[in-house]
């Protein structure tokens, strides 16, 4: 039997845990890369395996996956001796039929500062779901020596803000803009770089080193864990003073001097705004605006989905490439992976009616069986005639492995806070889509590692039961009906201390308690 699983008699939202497993199953690559075998998820627009998506779709994969560590660590054994990182490897020909050869390629782009810290998310969740200290102490060196050079090298490290740096990239992605002084798109450093601070590196580092500080933590070196959680505070802090607008993260803060004419610059939501509520970047409070600013551009505009890679895109051409057309790709396309992320944070932040909104909007979308990396506004997908890259899967594991992290943490909100569920956080928030009896689980195939609940809502008794499975330490954090508080909570049938606090005006009652086997907590509201 499927441990990983959703019922809640809604056929739209019990029907997306199978189809995302479908289309990540058919994103699976095996390669023999010199002799090492690997298995991995392809990228969605292109068959090589990007650490950048496989970090990512590993949120998803890490239910069905045994395999989640060859990967991982055929990228730690192509470390460069300075510590950096390939973005990705493959054995297929990428640009037919220009390029025919089948040789092993590895590829580093050098305008990109994120690759390393997706390493070490990637090492964390392989972790979490294998409980493997051995193998974690032989990862952590690599991860160390890639941090160390993102820290102190000038491609990387702006010493003045104390942040990580990059070109003037559309987000997280991998040409910059040249003004016109490079024919085509452009991946190369050089002296005319238009360096700037990104806040989504800087929100992927953050997350990275405070997991450095639980990892070292668990593994007994208080030095180390306490080094990590100073500087991920103080790294904190930088960030939000420099890239924190007060309605949402600056897409670019220029480090050298320039204009883009025909875009507002200042006004550029770009995609990883969301992910940097998700990895703790942002404050409640700056996690609400950018969620209000969300809502209030998803009212005005004409797309169908408020998922923007960026918005206002740039005047068509901007970063030399024709195809590269307002709305398309990077460029102002609809992306699943961009969704996904925004409903975690909505789930998370007092915004619970938003979150499912946007999984039954992807639902819907992809209820042809189909999902893609991007579309345009008008819902077109993407193809490879309107793409600037060798392909255009209608399986996308990014997006999808989004949406699946924002169902299960979100709305069935199963966290695992350490590794194999022994310690998590437990925040079902099914009244939020009038769902009153629900079967939720969560399953790591690569331990074995189970952790199911039943949800079950009396709304005429003001009463909801859990009746939890597994073996775990469990702070639930449980989303009641608005404008209500709960009155009395019991854990197999004792009365429990519980605590009842408001995320914007969510009420949520909070219990902690151990699960030997199975437990059943009561709560009762008025």
């Amino acid at each position: 039997m499927n441990k990983t699983y959703i019922q809640t008699g809604n056929p739209q939202i019990d029907a997306l845990v199978p189809r995302i497993q479908g289309f990540l199953q058919n994103d699976v690559s095996e390669y023999n890369m010199l002799g090492t075998k690997v298995r991995g998820y392809r990228t969605p627009d292109a068959p090589s395996i990007w650490i950048r998506d496989y970090s990512d779709m590993l949120r998803g994969a890490k239910y069905w996956e045994h395999d989640v560590k060859s990967v991982i660590e055929h990228f730690a054994e192509m470390q460069s001796a300075r510590g950096w990182f390939f973005d990705y490897f493959t054995l297929t020909p990428e640009k037919i039929p220009c390029e025919k050869e089948n040789w092993a390629k590895y590829v580093r782009v050098p305008v990109e500062a994120d690759v390393e810290y997706r390493f070490v998310k990637a090492v964390y969740i392989a972790w979490q779901a294998t409980g493997d200290d051995a193998w974690l102490r032989e990862m952590l060196p690599h991860v160390e020596k890639g941090l160390a050079y993102i820290l102190t090298d000038p491609w990387r490290w702006d010493k003045k803000h104390k942040l990580v740096k990059r070109a003037y990239t559309i987000d997280t992605w991998d040409f910059d803009y040249t003004a016109g002084r490079h024919p085509w798109l452009n991946f190369q450093i050089t002296d005319d770089t238009f360096w700037g601070i990104m806040h989504g590196d800087n929100s992927g580092y953050y997350e990275a080193f405070v997991q450095m500080s639980k990892l070292y933590s668990h593994l007994k070196n208080r030095s180390r864990a306490a080094y990590w959680q100073k500087f991920a505070a103080a790294f904190r802090r930088s960030a939000n003073k420099v890239c924190y607008n007060g309605r949402f993260y600056t897409h670019h803060v220029p480090l050298v001097p320039v204009t883009i004419d025909g875009v507002n610059t200042s006004e550029q939501l770009s995609l990883s705004n969301p992910m940097d509520i998700n990895r703790g970047l942002a404050t409640h409070e700056i996690a609400v605006t950018i969620l209000r600013e969300y809502r209030k551009r998803g009212e005005a505009t004409q797309a169908f989905a408020p998922w923007f890679s960026i918005d206002p895109s740039f005047p068509a051409g901007m970063f030399g490439d024709e195809k590269l057309v307002q709305g398309m790709y990077s460029n102002g396309g609809i992306m699943p992976l961009v969704g996904g992320e925004l409903a975690r944070a909505a789930f998370e932040h007092g915004m619970e009616e938003y979150g499912v909104a946007q999984l039954l909007r992807y639902e819907a979308l992809t209820a042809n069986n189909e999902s893609y990396l991007w579309y345009f506004p008008n819902g077109q997908h993407a193809t490879i005639e309107t793409s600037t890259s060798p392909d255009a899967s209608p399986t996308d594991g990014w997006g999808s492995s989004s949406m699946l992290y924002a169902l299960i943490e979100g709305l069935a909100g199963i966290v695992d806070e350490h590794k194999l569920f022994q310690r998590l956080r437990l925040s079902p928030r099914w009244v939020a889509a009038d769902c009153n009896e629900v079967r939720a689980g969560s399953s790591y195939a690569a331990s074995g590692a189970v952790f199911e609940y039943e949800f079950l809502h009396r709304p005429e008794q003001k009463e909801i039961e859990l009746r939890i499975q597994g073996k775990a330490d469990v702070s639930l954090h449980l989303l009641l009906p608005n404008a209500t508080s709960a009155k009395a909570v019991k854990v197999n049938n004792k009365a429990a201390q519980f605590k009842m606090n408001n995320v914007e005006n969510s009420p949520y009652v909070n219990v902690m308690f151990s699960v030997k086997k199975q437990t059943t907590v009561h709560v009762q509201y008025s």
